[in-house]
């Protein structure tokens, strides 16, 4: 974490206060909220929102949703992001501990590697059109090749804050679409090529995932995953290749920034809704906090430098399309 203040960061587990459960808040998270002067007050504002269970509302939310966006970890410890869809009913919370997730498996994405039986996950579920969007992570309990249940670690609510409102379809011939885009190969790479640029230039939302191992007692891998937002090129490319994204006011909830705190891998996923198509990167992330970097941005009150390791780009795969082709 870049910072122009000292941002050495004690990497254990805030530390249990006598008679009460331990803060909801790992370490990264706790650090930034100190930098902020809010870990007083969101240490109360945890307590009451982040639970380990889906209340009623968020139970019956996430059978209405037609895609999710999912976090996952691969093998060799980086984190992807992308965006699965189905049916609405395709997620379905069976009781406030588990939700059921019936996706098949893909292998043409970099994600799905990180979805088998006992792997940290991430799940935002939102609804573009309506700017709602709820939270979890939990682990996997996979059943088959085509469903498995996530047992819920944390849940919690976010605000609709920098959400483009979007109403999407499914493509008339989605089954069509999905059949054929399997057969073709993603492209891949490292350094970012012009298509790669340009598909990041035009873009006004891409999400991102991040993990912490053992960040508190009795708390293995979480996995977040979240959505970030801003005008078309609010995202920018400097000359060693690294994505420069400003970073607005929010929740001071810090998931995102959080994790980066103590383990800086991401992977970030941008989609193109009129065709479907979608960018995955991995990579690392570092946080500047301040200085003349910063103030180049309007109402940023930090960065995100991110460098991308590796990126797969997949045409068409998204099978939800902008309603009449174009953003409403």
């Amino acid at each position: 974490m870049s910072d122009h203040s000292d941002t050495t960061t004690d990497r254990t587990a805030p530390q249990k206060t006598p008679g009460r459960t331990p803060s909801p808040w790992h370490a990264g998270e706790v650090r930034l909220q100190e930098i902020l002067g809010v870990d007083a007050r969101m240490e109360e504002v945890g307590r009451k929102v982040l639970r380990d269970h889906m209340i009623e509302q968020h139970r019956l939310f996430y059978p209405q949703l037609p895609f999710a966006v999912l976090g996952t970890v691969d093998g060799d410890g980086n984190p992807w992001a992308t965006l699965r869809a189905n049916r609405p009913g395709f997620l379905f919370a069976t009781d406030p501990y588990h939700l059921s997730v019936t996706l098949p498996r893909d292998q043409t994405d970099p994600a799905d590697v990180g979805l088998n039986d006992g792997d940290g996950i991430g799940l935002l579920g939102i609804e573009l059109h309506t700017r709602r969007r709820n939270r979890l992570n939990g682990t996997i309990l996979r059943r088959n090749e085509t469903s498995f249940d996530i047992k819920v670690g944390h849940s919690f609510g976010n605000c609709p804050k920098y959400i483009h409102p979007r109403n999407l379809a499914f493509a008339p011939d989605v089954e069509d679409l999905q059949s054929q885009d399997l057969r073709n190969s993603p492209q891949t790479g490292v350094t970012l090529t012009k298509d790669v640029r340009d598909f990041i230039s035009r873009s006004d939302t891409f999400f991102i995932a991040s993990y912490v191992d053992n960040a508190a007692p009795d708390r293995g891998r979480e996995v977040d995953v979240s959505h970030r937002g801003g005008p078309p090129g609010f995202v920018t490319i400097d000359d060693t290749g690294a994505l420069i994204i400003p970073d607005y006011a929010g929740n001071r909830f810090f998931n995102t920034l959080g994790n980066l705190v103590i383990n800086p891998l991401a992977g970030l996923v941008f989609v193109d809704f009129t065709t479907g198509d979608m960018l995955q990167l991995t990579g690392t992330a570092d946080i500047v906090m301040g200085g003349a970097m910063v103030t180049q941005f309007v109402g940023a009150e930090r960065l995100l430098s991110f460098s991308p390791s590796r990126w797969v780009l997949r045409r068409g795969v998204f099978p939800m399309r902008m309603a009449g082709g174009a953003e409403g």
